[in-house]
């Protein structure tokens, strides 16, 4: 018996897939950005208690808490969103915040943290455990603070 067969083609790259959510510009919501960053990240095939996850949320927790504390405008949410590229893998973390004109410094211009100081070192592990961040700004209304992290 014969059969048609379809020809072969070339397989295509998986979409990317993405996730957002708005959150309080609070402690308790960069608290659960970094829980939603992690449920998100284990529902997409990187469980909870893997390298992978522990680096992206960790991530998100510091870029979070910097909306939270520094891009704070009162009644004014800050933006989570994650973008899955399945084919690298790699995950690309952006918050965006109301507050524009308070930009962080750019990659690679980052001062050191004093020694003394309880805070100050959350670009620095950023710029430590990412591949590429950056700040862009789209609008006069906002900022948008990401980073780019591999998942191997």
């Amino acid at each position: 018996m014969n059969a048609d067969i379809a020809p072969a083609t070339a397989p295509q790259a998986a979409p990317a897939r993405h996730f957002t959510i708005r959150l309080s510009a609070t402690p308790r919501g960069a608290r659960l950005a970094r829980h939603l960053a992690a449920e998100q990240l284990h529902t997409w095939g990187w469980p909870y208690d893997s390298d992978a996850s522990h680096t992206a949320t960790l991530l998100v927790a510091e870029l979070a808490t910097n909306a939270a504390l520094h891009g704070r405008v009162r009644g004014r949410d800050f933006r989570l969103r994650l973008t899955l590229h399945p084919a690298d893998p790699a995950l690309r973390i952006e918050v965006t915040d109301p507050r524009p004109d308070r930009r962080p410094p750019t990659p690679g211009d980052l001062p050191a943290p004093s020694p003394e100081s309880d805070s100050g070192r959350g670009l620095v592990l950023v710029e430590a455990l990412s591949t590429h961040w950056g700040t862009t700004g789209n609008d006069p209304y906002t900022k948008t603070v990401w980073c780019e992290v591999a998942l191997w």
